[in-house]
């Protein structure tokens, strides 16, 4: 496994869950759709297991997001509410990851994607996360 392929995976997934959200469109249209126009420099297994393990399980995911942040779930940005999904799925999933990877990662997608100051709104909810999964000593 190429960790830069798999950066790039975080990256797409996180184009794709956004176009997933803003356009009700298939699931499976959209996973087409971004294989289709990706390289073979991404780590596509990992793209899918990412794409495919956030929308089957979003609901869950957002529950579990509220219990960390104090507003509404709705007043979220959609770039903060899919990182904190990918970042959770993979906390939730992905145990062969270090945890300060996954929080690393996922700041950094905030960055590239997010607003100005977002990731450290995504790092703090990442961190408070981490603490009740007793993930972090």
């Amino acid at each position: 496994m190429n960790i830069l392929y798999r950066k790039l995976a975080r990256k797409r997934a996180v184009q794709a869950l956004y176009s997933w959200q803003i356009s009700n469109n298939n699931i499976n249209d959209i996973e087409h759709h971004f294989l289709k126009i990706t390289n073979n420099k991404i780590d596509i297994i990992y793209f899918k297991k990412i794409f495919n393990g956030v929308t089957n399980i979003v609901k869950e995911l957002d529950e579990i997001i509220k219990l960390y942040i104090l507003r509404n779930l709705n007043t979220l940005s959609l770039i903060e509410k899919t990182v904190l999904r990918i970042s959770l799925y993979e906390l939730k999933n992905c145990n062969e990851i270090p945890y300060k990877i996954i929080i690393d990662e996922g700041i950094e997608l905030a960055k590239i994607f997010g607003s100005k100051n977002s990731y450290k709104f995504i790092n703090g909810v990442l961190d408070k996360i981490v603490v009740k999964m007793k993930l972090k000593n």
